[in-house]
């Protein structure tokens, strides 16, 4: 396996509500991020996968555990050091229309990075961003439109060119797919593989479309409010154990299913993510819930070589 580059260990990140409780959107997240590769963070909403995104990238502090980078616990970085590592981790937004200053250009967006770090000067503005357009396989008459004038799918493709801007060793990717129609994903995905083989890139893809992720993915991480629920090759997610991946596996809709094939619906409520009961964060809409799953959470623990999972009867 590659080398890794970024490692998440024991992050936890709790926020305050009303009635001096706490919600914790992240509960000892560990994983690793292979150089090259594409690690996914998959889980429905509200599971706490932004969050961990935005830890990652600086925009939270946790209060547990450590983003190590390089050697260097990342969390800790403050002024011009936390600055300049923003250069080596760049972000991919959800809403590209939201992440951009509707009165800004094209060219004005795409730069932006370049000139507040100085890497250009603004004689080098037009050059550059043709470059970065035929990247993301935008022509370079788009240098002078508004984000206004272009669809959902070349705005995420303006928003990808920005994040290469600076040429970040990792670009993490916030549901950069899930407000796109289906054929326009595909297009995405391919052109972020296509960067990746090209350019060596690191992506951490957020999703709650485990169909999706297992076209591209090298690992899968299952987040369950809050907490790590599985994590696994992304060539092996047929071996998944444990029930709440199998019944996110069993949600998918696939245009080959038979007429009458099934459609997985988890039972059950999720509990608030502010009251979460003791023992498995997962027991009440497990069909194969016991006794000591009630009563203990179950540690995240490597089942067989690079396959983890936090349950105490994981499924054969």
């Amino acid at each position: 396996m590659s080398e890794a580059v970024m490692k998440i260990e024991n992050v936890t990140k709790r926020f305050p509500v009303a009635g001096g409780k706490f919600l914790t959107a992240c509960d000892n997240i560990s994983f690793d991020v292979f150089k090259g590769q594409t690690v996914a963070v998959v889980g429905e909403s509200g599971c706490g996968k932004t969050t961990l995104l935005k830890i990652i990238m600086n925009m939270h502090s946790p209060d547990e555990g450590k983003i190590i980078f390089h050697g260097k616990d990342i969390t800790k970085l403050t002024g011009e050091e936390k600055r300049q590592n923003y250069r080596h981790i760049q972000m991919v937004f959800q809403d590209p229309t939201a992440a951009f200053n509707p009165k800004l250009k094209i060219k004005d967006i795409v730069c932006e990075p370049l000139l507040n770090f100085g890497i250009i000067s603004k004689d080098e503005v037009e050059s550059k961003t043709r470059e970065l357009l035929a990247q993301v396989e935008l022509p370079p008459d788009f240098a002078d439109r508004y984000p206004h004038n272009m669809s959902g799918g070349q705005r995420q493709r303006v928003a990808i060119a920005r994040a290469l801007a600076l040429e970040p060793e990792i670009i993490a990717c916030d549901e950069a797919t899930s407000a796109l129609d289906v054929s326009v994903q595909d297009t995405i995905i391919k052109l972020l593989v296509k960067l990746q083989r090209e350019k060596g890139l690191t992506y951490i893809f957020v999703c709650h479309d485990l169909a999706l992720v297992n076209m591209f993915s090298h690992q899968i991480f299952v987040m369950y409010l809050g907490n790590p629920a599985e994590k696994l090759p992304g060539d092996k997610l047929e071996n998944a154990r444990h029930p709440y991946t199998r019944a996110l596996l069993k949600a998918v809709f696939s245009t080959d299913a038979e007429k009458n094939q099934h459609i997985g619906i988890l039972p059950g409520d999720i509990p608030s993510p502010s009251d979460i009961p003791p023992g498995c964060p997962f027991q009440n809409r497990c069909e194969f819930c016991r006794e000591l799953c009630r009563e203990q959470k179950p540690e995240f623990r490597e089942i067989e070589e690079n396959h983890f999972i936090a349950c105490h009867y994981p499924i054969e």
